[in-house]
């Protein structure tokens, strides 16, 4: 892989791992093209820049309407990341299973085995509510791409779509034989995509509750589902030690994916750009794979993971990371491209099963099982 750090989303960006920062040269153009904070940060309120990604000193991009400045570059990326505690919730009577942020970035959504799902205010942590109606715990919960929209997977072999404004159960799907273990919207959120213990995949009409397709997907439970940016295509993980690539439309499997060893795959899910896949298996590992030339091309490690499906998360927002919850109860942060352990976050007092990196600010949310029970959110300045 020529450059890691195009798997997030394929702008570039100054990823170094390096602590000396480099020097470039930005060529600024009139209208705005950057976000907002690092205009702030080059203090540029009135337009915009393009700052180019390559690594040479005095770099540049050529537009119109020259005005030329340096900046460094550790004053837009920082080398590591500086992840504090802000914020602890607590409210869930037994183990969380999951906590997802919602697209607007407003609210965090976190499911238990407690039956219930709580959402919280993504920036203070403030109870907002409670929906309840599953008859046994929940596994997984995400959000539609408008954030008015939750769907929840449970042990009592359902799923449900609620509507967050009013906290009513708008449909429950049926149709899987055995616990549903992890869910997901298409970007359009017309779709649903659900993964069980009875070993199939399913994508559900949204409008309707209905079952579109069943995926005889696996030979063993299926950990995790997700769809590509664009929705054309869905990665599913299982026990069986898979990774396979499904075309939404037509339900046939693309690629399978298979590591050397066959370790149990607990999680998966596409990078922000849909080019690459990121794998997680029960033997201590993370992998980030060209899934279209079914090459590893990083290999994280450093963190425990050998009982537990836990999720992982790419965080975009400041520097480019991995996140990733451990079974030593800390949260471990990556370089995305240098493969180093960045950070740990140390607090909660049991197995920290899930991470969830905020859509826009320096934000992750972790959450751990029965003996913690606790949420926390972490900011980075």
């Amino acid at each position: 892989m020529a450059n890691a750090s195009s798997a997030t989303n394929g702008s570039g960006g100054a990823s170094g791992s390096s602590n000396t920062p480099k020097k470039f040269k930005v060529i600024l153009c009139n209208p705005a093209v950057l976000p907002a904070a690092i205009c702030a940060q080059m203090m540029l309120c009135q337009t915009n820049a393009f700052l180019s990604s390559n690594n040479n000193d005095a770099s540049t991009i050529c537009a119109f309407q020259f005005y030329e400045y340096y900046v460094w570059q550790s004053s837009i990326i920082k080398a590591k990341p500086e992840y504090t505690l802000k914020y602890t919730l607590s409210g869930h009577t037994k183990a969380i299973s999951s906590v997802k942020f919602s697209p607007d970035g407003e609210w965090l959504a976190s499911s238990s085995a407690d039956a219930s799902i709580k959402v919280w205010g993504a920036y203070d942590g403030k109870y907002e509510k409670t929906m309840q109606g599953h008859k046994l715990g929940i596994s997984d919960v995400a959000w539609s791409s408008d954030s008015r929209l939750i769907v929840s997977a449970s042990d009592d072999k359902t799923l449900k779509i609620w509507d967050f404004p009013t906290g009513k159960c708008l449909k429950t799907l049926k149709g899987h034989s055995n616990y549903v273990f992890c869910c997901n919207f298409n970007p359009q959120s017309n779709l649903i995509v659900s993964g069980s213990f009875d070993e199939s995949v399913r994508i559900w009409d949204v409008r309707t509750g209905k079952t579109l397709k069943t995926l005889p997907a696996h030979s063993d439970p299926v950990s995790a589902v997700h769809f590509n940016r664009d929705g054309a295509l869905i990665v599913s993980g299982s026990y069986d030690g898979l990774c396979r690539i499904w075309d939404t439309a037509s339900g046939q499997c693309l690629k399978t994916i298979i590591d050397d060893d066959n370790p149990p795959v607990s999680f998966v899910k596409f990078s922000p750009n849909g080019k690459y896949i990121l794998a997680a298996t029960l033997d201590n590992t993370l992998k980030l794979w060209d899934y279209s030339k079914g090459k590893c091309l990083k290999t994280y490690r450093g963190h425990k993971n050998e009982k537990y499906c836990i999720f992982a998360s790419f965080s975009v927002t400041g520097g480019k990371w991995i996140v990733s919850g451990s079974e030593d109860n800390m949260i471990y942060i990556w370089n995305l491209q240098s493969k180093e352990v960045v950070q740990k976050l140390a607090g909660h007092s049991d197995v920290v099963l899930s991470c969830a990196c905020h859509p826009t600010e320096n934000i992750i949310a972790s959450a751990a099982l029965e003996n913690d029970k606790m949420i926390k959110l972490w900011k980075s300045d």
